[in-house]
């Protein structure tokens, strides 16, 4: 998976590793952005974008290469095809959980609302021998919720503890590498320790479907169908094993134009054993929302003001916009969006700086969000862009709070949304070039 963009000089990534131990030192300190220019300006000049840089292979080891190089299609028609054999033992269940920035790409393709693609994707994967096809949302659901509670308590708590402020949002997969691998200290501890909709939904169908289902985890082949190639990435943590294999978009799309299948459009499943008729989607335009959930979520817990309608104020460019809360004159609530390599560069030297005004930023890798991820788009294509974005804008807006689902799988699932079992299962660890810091190493 070699980049053309690594051939350039300005691209002096670390080389590969065997030894993990290692690898820490061929990463650029962060200390080299105060004096020199270091490789984080490099990239930054040869207009890298982050997913590129993530996706090539210079900046993984040749085990994550090797890894990564098994989620593709052929690893997926492998599990249908043994399937098909009379050796029952090897038979496994296929679960699939598409994300809902996937589907907007589909509807634009085949000149479809967002809710009759997914009905035509559910109806093509179950043709291929896919027993479930789930939405996502109600992992995100779990994402925005926890990262809603993180950041109102690392406000009240920031002058006592000195909590880290900013928090950084932590659903994107690319950002999330980066800092941890890239940027390490100061910035992890900013990062949210909430997990992504990903890693949720991994236990979701690893652990609470299984159980429901009475079938062994190792049973389960789950698919991942997702807008960006690093979530084949995240899909390799150690900390998260729940997803057997990640594929794009594009990759679907492939699939579905190469297959003569007579399809029969179907209504995805739920976790629950229904179908899922209606399609609902969170506050944001190119985005899981977190932004704006988190930001009306703070306004009233900690100030008692209800917010209606986000009103975004555009700074440089379209990808980074600002959010604000002002009573009396004084601002109450600063939030940002950075969407984009440059962006990126631009709040984290400002964080290094001391002089990142913001309570939070909401980090996504890809410049126009997670609907213009490479795995189902390209940066010259506006058009598709456009459509995707009308599309997506016109499914209806539900807020975490009123699915009654996922309280039921608060209750039921995880013994109460304040218990152990909810902390180990939605909050992780971020690992960086030194210590690990966690949810629990933040002294709330």
């Amino acid at each position: 998976m070699k980049c053309e963009h690594c051939t350039r000089k300005e691209c002096s990534k670390k080389t590969k590793t065997d030894d993990p131990e290692d690898a820490s030192k061929d990463l650029p300190s962060p200390a080299q952005e105060n004096g020199e220019k270091g490789e984080f300006h490099k990239l930054a000049d040869a207009k890298i974008l982050l997913s590129d840089c993530l996706a090539c292979d210079s900046c993984v080891t040749a085990e994550e290469g090797a890894r990564v190089s098994q989620q593709n299609t052929q690893n997926f028609f492998h599990v249908l095809n043994l399937n098909k054999k009379c050796d029952t033992s090897k038979h496994k269940v296929l679960a699939a959980s598409v994300c809902p920035q996937s589907l907007p790409y589909f509807a634009a393709k085949f000149s479809l609302s967002v809710t009759d693609a997914s009905r035509r994707l559910c109806g093509f994967l179950k043709s291929l021998g896919v027993h479930y096809v789930f939405d996502t949302t109600i992992a995100a659901d779990f994402s925005i919720l926890e990262s809603q509670k993180e950041f109102v308590r690392r406000f009240r708590q920031h002058s006592e503890t000195e909590a880290a402020l900013p928090m950084l949002t932590s659903a994107c997969p690319g950002w999330v590498r980066y800092a941890e691998r890239v940027l390490g200290d100061p910035i992890i501890p900013h990062l949210c320790t909430a997990k992504s909709p990903q890693q949720i939904m991994g236990s979701l169908v690893k652990d609470f479907f299984a159980r429901r289902q009475n079938l062994p985890p190792d049973k389960l082949f789950h698919v991942v169908v997702a807008p960006c190639y690093d979530r084949k990435f995240e899909a390799l943590g150690e900390d998260f094993q729940d997803v057997d294999c990640v594929l794009t978009s594009g990759e679907i799309l492939q699939m579905m134009e190469q297959r003569d299948l007579a399809v029969k459009d179907t209504a995805m499943d739920t976790l629950f054993g229904d179908l899922e008729e209606d399609l609902w989607r969170h506050d944001g335009a190119r985005s899981d929302g977190y932004l704006a959930h988190i930001f009306r979520h703070a306004a009233k817990e900690l100030f008692q003001e209800d917010v209606g309608e986000v009103t975004y104020r555009t700074l440089r460019n379209r990808d980074l916009q600002e959010v604000t809360l002002e009573r009396d004159g004084r601002v109450l609530l600063r939030f940002a969006a950075a969407y984009g390599f440059r962006n990126i560069q631009n709040v984290v030297l400002k964080l290094k700086r001391g002089k990142a005004p913001y309570h939070l930023v909401e980090v996504l890798a890809c410049p126009g969000g997670c609907l213009n991820g490479r795995g189902q788009a390209h940066p010259e294509d506006r058009t598709l862009l456009g459509q995707m974005e009308a599309l997506y804008a016109a499914v209806p807006v539900r807020s975490p709070e009123s699915s009654a689902h996922v309280q039921e799988l608060y209750r039921e699932w995880l013994d109460g949304a304040d218990s152990p079992r909810a902390q180990e299962a939605l909050h992780t660890a971020h690992q960086g070039p030194g210590q690990p810091v966690s949810g629990r190493d933040i002294k709330w």
